[in-house]
């Protein structure tokens, strides 16, 4: 290697799929090769150079990543092993990307690779420069608002057009369906799909404003957006749920939160942990006990929007994110978030995306306080309350819901 002047970049993706991963990697090989620079692609995130082995990699060309950015998925595989996550794994990173002759480094993925990332720049001494693109359909890596992360918008476009279509079926089949939608810790991904879709209603996290949910709190939500709706005349709606509402609650109410599998970070598996019909069943329940008769049926949105083709905005986008991560590197710098804003480059320090207490990337959470989120509010069907001023709308909705008007306010009107 020449001292100042970068001779090999390696490119990683880590953390789950998103659209447009594709799109770096070819933008950072041709962008590399043009710039008289080899580009070395490292399979399988960390997984391997944490364990210092360096044979799952191998030399990008411009053939090859030509006509890769309209694809989903990621032609170089992920994993979420985080390098930084003990001495000796960061020292195995170290050591890999020496014996491999990577003095550039564009790490692709969400808050868990940012730690890896910065953690590398920072034990490298300066050997291998880093760059990091924020991909994540989570839209909640610690950007300049209204900036996106890679992946969301795409994951977005489907998530509404899957929404769209449950509606339809809830609107013929008079039904209602309960959608429990990927992203965590945050709402983001959940919010925008409803606010897009015109979903019926819409719960994330951050509107509990950082206290603990229960199940009762969120049926208590979605029995009176089905009694409201009752009382337009309407027996159908969609509701989606954001998964991370999981997290949220205590292991007392998720009994499954004791004993769920975790990931490579220790984070919970809330996939696997069947919010949907929680909730249907505790809904349910409730309206049956009071002899209304309503079909809802729990729907799980996830896997389906990570590995999709890009929409043009993530393919230009992901483009656009490869050259500046190339061209911050080239230029001698290093340790920043390769951020887009105005159509300008403009680099953030990982010191200021970093949590300094547990070294991972901060989070972006949902502004429940913002006017966007009271448009998104303005819009769903929910028992609000102005619903309680005037009482003939009280007795209208408590009838709606076979209540009498003393049972309805006991039960919503502190909701």
């Amino acid at each position: 290697m020449t001292a100042g002047r970068i001779e090999r970049i390696g490119v990683v993706v880590g953390g789950g799929p998103a659209p447009g991963t594709n799109g770096v990697i070819a933008a950072v090989a041709i962008e590399g090769i043009n710039r008289g620079c080899s580009v070395l692609g490292l399979h399988d995130g960390f997984e391997w150079l944490a364990k210092h082995y360096t044979d799952e990699q191998h030399q990008l060309t411009i053939p090859e990543v030509s006509r890769i950015h309209l694809r989903g998925g990621t032609i170089l595989g992920t994993s979420r092993v985080d390098a930084a996550q003990d001495e000796r794994s960061l020292e195995n990173t170290i050591r890999s990307l020496a014996k491999l002759r990577v003095d550039g480094l564009v790490a692709i993925g969400g808050d868990d690779v940012l730690r890896s990332a910065a953690a590398i720049e920072r034990a490298s001494a300066g050997a291998v420069r880093v760059a990091f693109v924020p991909k994540t359909i989570d839209n909640d890596v610690w950007l300049p608002l209204p900036i996106p992360t890679l992946g969301y918008e795409t994951a977005r476009h489907l998530g509404v057009r899957m929404i769209q279509n449950l509606m339809e079926d809830a609107k013929t089949t008079g039904r209602w369906y309960f959608a429990v939608t990927m992203g965590r810790p945050t709402g983001h991904l959940t919010l925008g799909i409803g606010k897009a879709a015109g979903a019926t209603v819409t719960i994330v996290p951050e509107e509990f404003r950082g206290r603990d949910v229960s199940i009762h709190e969120i049926a208590d939500v979605l029995e009176g957006a089905i009694v409201k709706r009752r009382a337009s005349g309407r027996e159908f709606g969609v509701a989606v749920l954001a998964e991370s509402l999981t997290e949220r609650m205590r292991s007392g109410e998720v009994a499954e939160l004791a004993d769920v599998d975790r990931d490579a970070q220790g984070n919970i598996r809330v996939t696997e942990i069947d919010l949907g019909r929680k909730i249907k069943n505790a809904v349910q329940t409730r309206l049956e006990q009071r002899g209304i008769s309503t079909t809802i049926v729990d729907k799980t949105i996830g896997y389906e929007l990570r590995c999709a083709p890009p929409i043009p905005f993530d393919a230009e986008y992901a483009r656009d994110l490869g050259y500046a991560a190339v061209t911050h590197l080239l230029e001698g710098a290093s340790g920043a978030i390769v951020v887009l804003q105005g159509g300008e480059f403009r680099p953030v320090p990982f010191d200021e995306a970093l949590d300094p207490v547990t070294g991972r990337g901060r989070l972006r959470f949902v502004d429940v306080d913002t006017e966007g989120y009271h448009v998104a509010r303005e819009y769903m069907v929910r028992l609000e309350p102005k619903d309680f001023e005037d009482a003939e709308n009280v007795a209208r909705l408590a009838a709606a819901g076979a209540m009498t008007v003393e049972e309805f306010r006991a039960r919503f009107a502190a909701s």
